[in-house]
């Protein structure tokens, strides 16, 4: 799933995740990185740094505002 959801976050520059202990995510272009060589996503949240084993995400999703 990692390659999915980097490919999918370069051509929508926003995308939700889920992982699988049920955490949730929102990814923005401007505050997220990927390290290939360990499959990581790395999350600057600004007070906080997340790192995401990209294959531990079971779902994403493309968050819209109505």
């Amino acid at each position: 799933m990692y390659k999915t959801v980097k490919e999918t976050l370069k051509k929508t520059g926003e995308l939700m995740i889920k992982v699988s202990d049920g955490q949730t995510f929102e990814l923005h272009l401007h505050n997220v990185k990927f390290h290939d060589d360990k499959n990581l996503i790395e999350i600057d949240a600004g007070a906080e740094t997340y790192w995401i084993n990209g294959d531990e995400v079971v779902y994403m999703w493309i968050h819209r505002a109505k």
